[in-house]
């Protein structure tokens, strides 16, 4: 057998520069040195054949993965009861079709033998049985928290607080160096440069988890620079993203007043963190792509808006033109005199009305004073005299009309037509 080791770490002539043969390899890993080292397959192909020598044996635990995409091939991740242990496994042919039977949570015991795959020195179980014994006690845990917490409402739409359409500051809960950090503030940029990131880091896996992430989330909400809050993290196993279903999560989830996105896992992952969070998006990018616009289609909204303004506005100058056209071509501000004609006319002729009104009113009266003046004149004393009659009066001046008034030797004062004539009464006749 030739062994390949090149890995370009000898000098010139160095036998690490060529495939050495099994009799140039030290024959047990004491013999190994720096200037004759094992290659790393020859080191695998060692384990391989010691972990081939380990005798089968039945297992017991709980199904917090399971994959049976593939044909003939089921690949699960069993954990441990009651600790955080877990080991991956496979299986072929009637062992896959037999566990295809087998869903997430339940639990199992399992035969088979432990394996090595060479090319990535990793170990495994290649199972060759599966028989069910009973659900899987974290399963039913969290689905009783989730029964127990949708009753005390804390699911409910209408606690949901709506995501600000263009926030200025957005806060990331995520593992320190995760790669959903990253992917968030890549895609976050990409669509809306102008935001500002507060990262809190907290694990997201493991017995620290729910607390560290409860903290994060806390201290998040504290900050009135943030305005919506990511939960962050990358896809797993079931037991991976236990910790986002643990009920101190939740709760913090559902008190905090800045609205929270929970993007924890790949679109298939659920945890409990997501009913209580005011929007789920299935991985990382997805949240980054939901809590900002997109400044290109913003962009092309101002254009279409600033584009129907303009054209509106159009619209309206030209109406009021179309306005102010037909009221130049009027006739009342092409010839301004028509708009007086018609009251001219209707002036002169209510002038023309007034003086023939009142000449004959004029008229009426002369002759009503004529009349007047020719009773008067015909009833008046002075007529009288002008018919050759003649009045007397006595020296007091009152008109003696009866002889007996009169005695002899009084003063008469006779008024004729014209003139006066004093007398003295010589005698009366009664």
């Amino acid at each position: 057998m030739v062994w390949n080791n090149n890995n370009g770490s000898g000098g010139a002539g160095s036998p690490l520069d060529r495939p050495r043969t099994a009799d140039e390899l030290p024959r047990f890993a004491r013999d190994t040195t720096p200037e004759n080292p094992w290659p790393v397959s020859l080191l695998s192909q060692h384990f391989h054949d010691a972990v081939e020598r380990w005798p089968a044996a039945w297992i017991e635990g709980q199904i917090i993965e399971i994959n049976a995409r593939r044909t003939g091939t089921v690949y699960l991740t069993l954990r441990d009861s009651f600790q955080e242990v877990s080991i991956s496994a496979l299986g072929f042919g009637a062992f896959a079709q037999k566990a295809r039977a087998f869903q997430q949570g339940d639990r199992v015991v399992m035969h088979g033998q432990a394996d090595l795959w060479v090319k990535s020195t990793r170990l495994s179980f290649r199972a060759d049985d599966i028989r069910r014994i009973g659900s899987g006690g974290i399963k039913e845990q969290i689905d009783e928290l989730r029964k127990k917490l949708k009753g005390e409402g804390l699911f409910d739409e209408s606690n949901k607080v709506p995501i600000p359409e263009f926030p200025t500051t957005i806060g990331i809960v995520c593992g320190p160096g995760a790669r959903a950090e990253g992917d968030i503030i890549t895609n976050v940029n990409l669509r809306w440069p102008i935001v500002h990131f507060a990262v809190k880091y907290a694990h997201v896996q493991g017995p620290q988890c729910p607390t560290e992430v409860v903290q994060a989330i806390q201290e998040l909400d504290a900050d009135p620079a943030v305005d919506v809050i990511i939960v962050a993290r990358g896809g797993g196993s079931f037991e991976d993203l236990i910790g986002f279903s643990d009920e101190r999560v939740v709760r913090a989830t559902a008190a905090c007043v800045t609205p929270i996105i929970s993007a924890v896992g790949h679109e298939d992952d659920w945890t409990l963190i997501d009913l209580a969070s005011d929007m789920r998006a299935s991985t990382p990018t997805d949240a980054a792509k939901r809590v900002v616009p997109d400044v290109r289609e913003q962009q092309q909204l101002v254009a279409s808006a600033i584009g129907t303004m303009s054209m509106r506005m159009r619209a309206m100058v030209d109406n009021e033109s179309r306005l102010i056209e037909g009221y130049v071509n009027r006739p009342s501000l092409t010839h301004p005199q028509t708009m007086v004609e018609s009251h001219e006319r209707d002036i002169a002729d209510a002038v023309r009305a007034m003086r023939i009104g009142l000449t004959r009113i004029v008229d009426d009266a002369q002759m009503h004073v004529e009349k007047l003046k020719a009773t008067l004149t015909a009833l008046s004393p002075q007529s009288t005299l002008d018919r050759g009659y003649a009045v007397l009066q006595n020296a007091s001046g009152h008109v003696v009309d009866d002889a007996g008034d009169v005695h002899v030797g009084d003063e008469l004062t006779i008024t004729l037509r014209h003139g006066t004539v004093v007398a003295q009464a010589q005698a009366t006749h009664v």
